[in-house]
């Protein structure tokens, strides 16, 4: 089979991307089975996006599927997932400035993912640019993950954890992605 990419570096991203967020799901699969579907169905829910990306990512990979679509629904599904788990169903933090900068960080990861595909020539795109929305969702996982230790440990615990680093996990594969396709 043909892979798209053919330096070490870029194979490597991919590779660490994929294995990455298949245990993270896989753990959170494990999660919702664990804790019940009545409890834990939203994780259900973004567990598909995540699974979805990933698929999408290898099918890239192997040539499977070409870079407008492949942008396209990638994007689309992060931007889901953002709305989601960010904004429309923002967990309860810890202090509520907590809340707002996490709040307004979605909003602009959201935005700048939409004027990301938005733009007619996506591949001028600077790789600044697209590792800033690698930056910024890393930066919302860290403030998560902040929370969290915070908050008194429960059983729930390591599992929010898994969960919080699955999305930049798969950004930082995406943003590989569309960084190998500005170059071409």
């Amino acid at each position: 089979m043909q892979t798209r990419f053919k330096k070490n570096a870029k194979i490597a991203d991919i590779v660490i991307t994929t294995v990455g967020g298949t245990l993270s799901v896989g753990v959170m699969l494990y999660a919702i089975f664990h804790f019940g579907l009545a409890e834990s169905w939203p994780e259900l829910v973004l567990n598909l996006f995540y699974i979805a990306c990933l698929t999408m990512i290898w099918m890239y990979f192997f040539n499977r599927l070409d870079s407008l679509r492949f942008n396209y629904w990638c994007s689309i599904l992060v931007g889901i997932t953002v709305l989601l788990r960010d904004i429309l169903f923002a967990p309860p933090l810890a202090f509520y400035a907590l809340h707002l900068v996490c709040f307004s960080l979605s909003v602009l990861l959201l935005c700048t993912l939409t004027y990301f595909y938005a733009r007619k020539d996506w591949k001028s795109y600077s790789k600044s640019n697209l590792w800033m929305i690698c930056v910024i969702d890393m930066l919302i996982a860290a403030l998560y993950n902040l929370d969290i230790y915070l908050e008194p440990i429960n059983e729930y615990t390591n599992y929010m954890l898994t969960e919080i680093w699955i999305r930049p996990t798969i950004t930082y594969g995406l943003v590989a992605c569309f960084v190998t396709e500005s170059d071409d």
